[in-house]
């Protein structure tokens, strides 16, 4: 194994332990999606849906325009595969790992639910709804009737008292996700979703950690503490940083020192999982979501890419540098661009609200993002393509898509 890695090496490793250094297939199945979910071990959830929801994305970055109504048979199938869970945030998790995950739900318990807290205060409702739970089997929210729901309003945007007693039981693990209907969810008593064998054997905190990143190192291919931490939202450093010498003293992970990686002003500590592939190039282009492995640790896509990125989604709209939602290109083995897309289904088209290029960016870079683009299209069953003319990489981008609109978008608009 390399004892030193340059910056591309580094890129190509990250990327090859993400599935970017694989062809797409020509059909992606039911194999193909739970093998690249394997290989992330995650989706994290989010609910905005402007192009794609984005626990769909990251199988479109990698797989190419698969159908994602199979996805949508294994995720909310009754016994599914899978389970929402608090994992990187909210998350789909493979339902076996549950029991990971113990401790996560044990210090919410104890922070939510101490003497004082919300639940505390108002454990009749979050008792009641316990029972119709027990009673009546799983449910949405909108199911469950209570003299209380609109007389009170709890601390999370609008929702009522109800859906917040349903978040915090399943934050807390006594509640599980058995589905969804559209994106609404489906609350169940644990015991009535997640094997019972699963249910019975919690991973004790030490050993599930340990785990957590043995598992990010290998999704992550190499990786600083800090990387490893974030891919689970690990906050206990003295645990991590124990669980990543056991790691090293079991032969999985081995140091490395990557060029240009800094930490106060030194290389940084970064170690690189004993699996991990260096493929002499990557000849990926994708699309990815904020919410991709890729680019959701931002201080790690700034190491990787020299890519700064944030969200500007509660940005104000005269103050967005480069749009509502925009998305990662990857070229090759780097981010050269972002797009802000938008599936404007009335119109059967996808607007690319803005375009602009990142530093490095390869020749054929315009008639690659512009193919990935009209694959894109298809996937979300648009039929045309509009550019605007905000971004500097917008014209570009439709001198090769000759079929393409023009439409006037900036700052203010997108959302």
């Amino acid at each position: 194994m390399k004892e030193t890695l340059s910056a591309a090496e580094a890129r190509r490793v990250a990327l090859a332990a993400q599935g970017f250094a694989r062809p797409r297939p020509t059909v992606a199945g039911t194999r193909q999606l739970n093998l690249a979910i394997a290989r992330m071990g995650v989706l994290q959830i989010d609910s905005v849906n402007v192009f794609a929801r984005s626990h769909y994305l990251p199988l479109f970055s990698r797989l190419g325009a698969y159908d994602t109504a199979a996805l949508d048979r294994l995720l909310f199938a009754r016994r599914a595969p899978y389970v929402e869970s608090w994992a990187h945030v909210a998350a789909f998790i493979p339902a076996a790992d549950w029991a990971l995950f113990a401790f996560r739900r044990e210090d919410l318990a104890a922070k939510h639910g101490a003497p004082g807290g919300w639940v505390d205060e108002h454990r009749e409702i979050v008792d009641w709804v316990r029972a119709e739970l027990a009673a009546r089997g799983p449910l949405r929210p909108a199911q469950i009737e209570h003299d209380a729901k609109q007389s009170a309003r709890g601390p999370w945007w609008d929702w009522d008292v109800v859906k917040s007693a349903l978040e915090y039981l399943w934050l807390f693990g006594e509640v599980a996700i058995a589905g969804r209907r559209g994106f609404e969810r489906r609350y169940g008593l644990a015991e009535h979703v997640i094997p019972a064998e699963t249910l019975a054997a919690p991973v004790p905190r030490d050993e599930a950690i340990r785990e957590l990143v043995r598992r990010a190192a290998r999704a992550y291919g190499v990786a600083t503490a800090s990387d490893l931490g974030d891919y689970w939202r690990i906050k206990d450093r003295p645990r991590l940083l124990t669980a990543i010498a056991e790691l090293v003293d079991a032969g999985e992970l081995a140091p490395v020192t990557v060029a240009g990686w800094t930490s106060a002003g030194r290389p940084a500590r970064a170690w690189m999982h004993r699996d991990a592939a260096l493929p002499r190039r990557i000849d990926a282009t994708a699309i990815l979501t904020p919410f991709d492995p890729v680019v959701w640790f931002r201080d790690r896509a700034q190491r990787l890419f020299d890519f700064e990125y944030r969200i500007e989604i509660y940005t104000p709209a005269p103050q967005r540098r480069y749009g509502y939602y925009s998305l990662p290109i990857l070229v090759g083995d780097d981010v050269v661009g972002r797009v802000d897309l938008k599936a404007d289904r009335a119109a059967s088209t996808l607007r690319v609200q803005s375009a602009w290029w990142e530093h490095g960016r390869p020749a054929d870079a315009a008639e690659r993002v512009a193919a990935e683009l009209e694959t894109a299209a298809r996937w979300q069953g648009l039929e045309r393509i509009s550019v605007s003319r905000w971004g500097d990489a917008t014209d570009d981008l439709a001198a090769v898509l000759p079929r393409a609109a023009r439409h006037d978008a900036g700052p203010t608009v997108g959302e």
